[in-house]
């Protein structure tokens, strides 16, 4: 005999109910944890839009048909993808779906009392009966209330916890991973990052045109960035003369705030950053700039000013160029700065020591079209010399000129630049805070020790215990219990 048995039709609040249920659980956000691993390696890969355009468009440039598909699937811009931002969003619930009901759970959990007293004591661990004298209950009453212990009194019974701040800790624990998930979320929709490089006697307007490099959240607009103009007055680096290690990084800068009224000076360094109102300054990295005059065959100045040139090791050996398209025919300089020259056996110049004190600019010159009018991004550190023609070397000290077939250049000097990176990050305290309260959580989870201690008194008292998770301790405690219900000293 066949018996068809029909299921019910969820319906559409049924079926809304399962979905939920299975992407709040504990393997959805795992797997959804998971899958956002995965989806971050072609970040790290490939290059991004927002962190190197350049190398986008040389991508662009050397593959146009296979990057034509990669950007149809946003592989240049994987983090701000819609596809990406799914997995995040999707991550985003469901942990906050999982944990608030354990949270809930362990809530509950640290305000219950403990259970009864066991039928069967001498099941228990560390069972322990000898005939009563008549005042046990009331003895134990007080050493448990001296003890802390949550108690449970019944008929000739006391059931006795402690250690409910493990649960606590748990508590703890999971809703501040929602609290770190939030600050996270706030700091990427309203937080903004950029860094701008500053020669000393600088001035910066906090524009969106003087950055070096500038990211906004979803959220954030050009009005929301502080008005203020900072000036680098002055840098100061120390260095240990033994191991060449930086020891100190002091930076002078004078601050127009707002109202542009009244100058401020502040003194920002690595670990003590200039906070405008919610944005801070930091300062983040250093290096030197050669001044130079670049003259023209007729001996008019083409141009002239510091070149920000980028560090190379812990001795602060700079490359750069210097790029010259108001020279006819256009010039340019592939140069190397060394603070402190000396000669190396088969790597030509270095420097052997980050302060500059034999300073030496190194120079490739080249003629011929710099590109600049391509409409392709350059690196304002690099020069495309292949369709150029190299017209000179030359070694150059501080005041020194290089003569070339078509013009000059001299090495004026230097000044220091230095990097600043300007944060507004509205969701940091929250996630501190998270932080904060998760290490604590966890450190009472791991390390306090839920345990019971039960005691049932009649013609003879019975006394056991139970250590949850097989906490030590436990063992010494009951005797030390015993010992006070006995009298013994």
């Amino acid at each position: 005999m066949t018996t068809n048995v029909e299921l019910p039709d969820l319906g559409g609040i049924g079926l809304i109910r399962y979905a939920w249920r299975q992407l709040t659980s504990m393997r959805t956000a795992l797997i959804l944890l998971m899958l956002l691993g995965i989806a971050a390696i072609p970040g790290s890969l490939i290059p991004q839009r927002t962190q190197n355009p350049m190398a986008v468009s040389e991508a662009f440039k050397n593959s146009p048909d296979l990057t034509k598909w990669m950007d149809r699937f946003s592989l240049f811009d994987v983090y701000g993808s819609a596809w990406f931002s799914a997995i995040y969003i999707l991550l985003f619930i469901s942990l906050i779906g999982c944990v608030l009901p354990r949270a809930l759970e362990h809530f509950h959990a640290a305000r219950a009392l403990p259970p009864a007293t066991p039928k069967n004591l001498n099941r228990m661990e560390f069972y322990s009966t000898w005939t009563a004298s008549g005042n046990e209950l009331e003895i134990a009453r007080e050493w448990f209330k001296s003890k802390r212990f949550r108690v449970l009194e019944g008929d000739g019974t006391l059931s006795a916890e402690k250690g409910y701040s493990r649960e606590t800790g748990n508590l703890l624990f999971h809703t501040a991973l929602i609290l770190i998930l939030l600050g996270i979320s706030f700091s990427s929709l309203f937080g903004m990052r950029g860094e701008a490089i500053l020669n000393v006697g600088e001035r910066f307007v906090n524009t969106p045109t003087s950055y070096d490099s500038l990211a906004y959240g979803k959220l954030f607009k050009d009005g929301n960035l502080e008005s203020f103009i900072l000036t680098v007055d002055k840098f100061d680096a120390k260095y240990n003369v033994v191991t060449n290690a930086p020891e100190d990084y002091t930076l002078n800068v004078s601050l127009l705030r707002k109202d542009f009224s009244t100058l401020e000076k502040h003194v920002i360094k690595v670990n003590s950053p200039l906070a405008i109102g919610n944005t801070k300054i930091y300062l983040q990295a250093n290096g030197y700039s050669p001044v130079v005059t670049v003259r023209d065959s007729k001996g008019n100045v083409a141009m002239q000013g510091p070149v920000p040139f980028l560090p190379q090791d812990a001795n602060l050996r700079s490359i750069g160029a210097i790029k010259v398209p108001d020279a006819d025919p256009q010039v340019g300089f592939v140069g190397s700065f060394v603070p402190t020259y000396q000669r190396s056996n088969g790597n030509g110049a270095i420097s052997v020591f980050p302060e500059a004190l034999d300073p030496r600019l190194l120079l490739s010159a080249w003629s011929g079209d710099l590109g600049l009018d391509s409409g392709t991004p350059q690196s304002v550190y690099r020069i495309d010399t292949s369709s150029m023609s190299q017209i000179g070397l030359k070694s150059l000290k501080p005041g020194e000129v290089f003569t070339y077939s078509g013009g000059s250049i001299t090495f004026e000097g230097y000044v220091q630049w230095v990097n600043l990176q300007i944060v507004d990050d509205p969701g940091k305290n929250f996630a501190l805070l998270g932080a904060i309260v998760a290490i604590l959580g966890l450190l009472a989870s791991l390390f306090t020790r839920r345990r019971r201690i039960w005691i049932r008194a009649g013609e003879s008292i019975e006394v056991a215990g139970l250590a949850k998770n097989a906490a030590p301790g436990l063992e010494q405690e009951i005797a030390v219990f015993i010992k006070e219900l006995k009298g013994e000293k």
